[in-house]
């Protein structure tokens, strides 16, 4: 079978370079020999990456893949691959019901839902203790980085709640055919040891996207668009911007939201 057409339309920029396909399979850790732990990656393209998970032992690697092109290619080449490859849309899978003792996910993403695959892999945060992708440079940037910076928003306030993210290196447009028109970059996602984040988790969302929402403006004007007034009751906080604050500040703030709101009932 010759090779699988890139479609723009899946976002699909087909890594060609064998050594970062090699790098990025050592970026992630596994089990052991004698209880290899399941990997998948997302988006197995025509199996440069694929190659070199199959190689190791100590992970079992399984594969989502949406482009029926790609699975009839991945079929024909690594036949040893087949039965745990599944075809079909890694956002609508139900990774519980098929990994139910937990997983590693691996991949060169497709821009056009990697921020879509990170809000997955949060929702499963309790199955998946390690995540390594490739995406666009500039989200990389922005999920690793710091408080304080422009780039810092709201993916990256909910992964550092609950993953260590290490940005590992940058890829150039060259290695990938066709060549997107931005530079790549690897992310390694680690669990870390938070169990709970001291507040009501869901309201923590709720309040962090209300406070990047109109990112120009004040915390205090942000959450008032959203919660109300809360009653004139005013917290240190609401004259800062909301990338000027730290996980712990965003669950400080999420609890103060969460006695004003109770108050005003």
């Amino acid at each position: 079978m010759t090779e699988v057409r890139a479609k723009k339309a899946l976002g699909q920029h087909f890594l060609t370079d064998l050594n970062i396909a090699h790098k990025i399979c050592d970026s992630l850790s596994g089990g052991t020999s004698d209880a290899p732990c399941p990997v998948l990656e997302v988006g197995c393209g025509m199996g440069v990456l694929t190659q070199f998970l199959l190689r190791r032992d100590d992970i079992v690697t399984w594969g989502a893949e949406i482009d029926s092109e790609s699975v009839a290619y991945l079929h024909a080449h690594y036949p040893e691959f087949a039965p745990r490859l599944i075809e079909g849309d890694f956002l609508r899978m139900d990774l519980r019901a098929r990994f139910p003792d937990g997983l590693r996910i691996i991949g060169n993403f497709p821009y056009n839902i990697s921020s879509q695959i990170f809000f997955k892999v949060l929702e499963n945060r309790d199955l998946v203790p390690e995540c390594v992708g490739m995406i666009q440079k500039e989200v990389a940037v922005r999920l690793a980085e710091p408080p304080g910076s422009k780039e810092y928003g709201i993916l990256s306030v909910l992964l550092q709640a609950w993953y260590d993210i290490d940005y590992l290196f940058t890829v150039n447009e060259t290695v990938f055919s066709p060549p997107p028109k931005v530079k790549s970059a690897v992310i390694r996602l680690r669990r870390n040891a938070t169990e709970h984040l001291g507040c009501d988790e869901k309201l923590f969302v709720r309040v962090v996207k209300a406070s990047f929402g109109q990112r120009r403006k004040m915390i205090r004007n942000s959450l008032r668009s959203v919660f109300g007034d809360f009653g004139g009751a005013e917290h240190p906080f609401f004259t800062q911007r909301a990338e000027q604050l730290g996980v712990a500040d965003f669950v400080e703030l999420t609890n103060w939201v969460d006695a004003a709101r109770n108050d005003r009932h």
